[in-house]
C-alpha cells in the first residue's frame, strides 16, 4: 500500500512539474487564455455562461474565423473558441511531427476535460469539421451535439467520377498550397488557396483582418496530412444530435459526403446557407448564427 502511494504521488508530481514546463515561447494575445494540453500551450478564446459551446476553426484560420459568433453566442452560452496546435499565436514553419487530425482532436477532447465544462455543442468548420468527427469518434463523452460547417470528412466511397472529384478536392487543394508556398510569395499562395475553396475574385474581396488572419497561419499547411477515414460503423455510434451545413457557393464535396453520411444513418437534411461559399460563418453571418443557434436551442 504504501509502494502505490509513494507511486502515485510521484506520478502526480511528475506530471505537474511537467505541466509546468510548458509555456508558450510567444505572445499570448490579452484576450486570449492557455493551458498545457498534451505538451503544448493550447490558446482560446472564452468568454459568457451556460452550456458550453466549443468553435473549432479550418485551415489556415484560428480563433478569429468566429469573430461574428463569439459575441453573439457567448451572450447566451459559455464560447470556448480554440486555437488548434501550432496555429496562431504560435508562428510555425511546418516542421515536426505532432500536426495532424488526430492530434488536434486529442487536444480538443483534452482541453475540454480539462476546463471542466461537461458537455459541450462542438462545431467544427472545413478542417475543423474533420477534427470536430475525430473528437465524436474517440471522445463521444464530451460532446452533446455536433455541428459541422463544410466538415472536411473522408469515407470509403465507391468509385466514380463524382466520388473522384470529391475525393480528390481537399486533396488537390492543401498540395497545390504546399507547392505554391515553396515557389510563391505567400500572399500569392494565400489567394489562389482562398479563391479555390470559395470563387474567384475572393482573396481579393477580403477585408485586410481577414488576410492578416490567413497569412498568420499559412505556412500551417506545410504540416498538413491526409484527414483519417471515417466508416459506417463510426458514424452509427454518434448518439448525439447532428446539424450539417454548406454554403450555397460551396465546393460540392462537402454536401457529396453529407450523402455519403446519409448512407450509413439517419441525419437530417444538410442546411444551405445562401449568399455563402466555404467561409460561410462570415459571408452571410446573420442566417449561419440563426440556424445555428436554432439548432443548439432544441438541445
Amino acid at each position: 500500500m504504501r509502494r502505490i502511494m509513494v507511486s502515485f504521488l510521484f506520478a502526480v508530481c511528475t506530471s505537474t512539474l511537467w505541466a509546468q514546463g510548458v509555456k508558450p515561447n510567444w505572445p499570448i494575445p490579452p484576450e486570449l487564455k492557455w493551458e498545457a494540453i498534451n505538451g503544448y500551450p493550447m490558446a482560446y478564446r472564452d468568454a459568457g455562461e451556460g452550456t458550453p459551446i466549443v468553435l473549432v476553426h479550418g485551415s489556415t484560420n484560428d480563433y478569429r474565423i468566429w469573430n461574428a459568433q463569439f459575441g453573439i453566442f457567448s451572450a447566451t452560452y459559455r464560447v470556448v473558441a480554440v486555437n488548434l496546435r501550432h496555429f496562431y499565436p504560435e508562428r510555425w514553419d511546418g516542421t515536426g511531427t505532432d500536426f495532424s487530425i488526430e492530434q488536434h482532436a486529442q487536444d480538443v477532447a483534452a482541453l475540454i476535460k480539462k476546463l471542466d465544462v461537461g458537455k459541450v455543442h462542438l462545431i467544427g468548420h472545413s478542417r475543423g469539421g474533420a477534427v470536430a468527427i475525430e473528437v465524436a469518434k474517440s471522445h463521444s463523452d464530451v460532446i452533446r451535439t455536433l455541428v459541422l460547417s463544410d466538415a472536411s470528412i473522408e469515407m470509403p466511397v465507391h468509385e466514380t467520377a463524382e466520388a473522384e472529384d470529391a475525393g480528390g478536392f481537399t486533396k488537390k487543394l492543401i498540395k497545390t498550397l504546399q507547392d505554391n508556398l515553396k515557389t510563391e510569395d505567400a500572399a500569392k499562395a494565400a489567394e489562389v488557396f482562398v479563391d479555390g475553396s470559395n470563387s474567384a475574385g475572393t482573396w481579393l474581396r477580403l477585408p485586410q483582418p481577414a488576410k492578416d488572419m490567413i497569412l498568420a497561419n499559412i505556412y500551417t499547411a506545410l504540416g498538413d496530412k491526409d484527414r483519417p477515414i471515417s466508416t459506417c460503423a463510426d458514424l452509427k455510434k454518434f448518439d448525439f444530435p447532428v446539424l450539417l451545413m454548406t454554403g450555397d457557393k460551396s465546393p460540392k464535396r462537402f454536401e457529396f459526403f453529407y450523402n455519403e453520411m446519409r448512407k450509413c444513418r439517419e441525419f437530417p437534411a444538410t442546411v444551405v446557407i445562401p449568399n455563402a461559399a466555404h467561409a460561410m460563418q462570415r459571408q452571410n453571418a446573420d442566417v449561419f448564427n440563426r440556424v445555428t443557434l436554432e439548432f443548439l436551442s432544441k438541445h
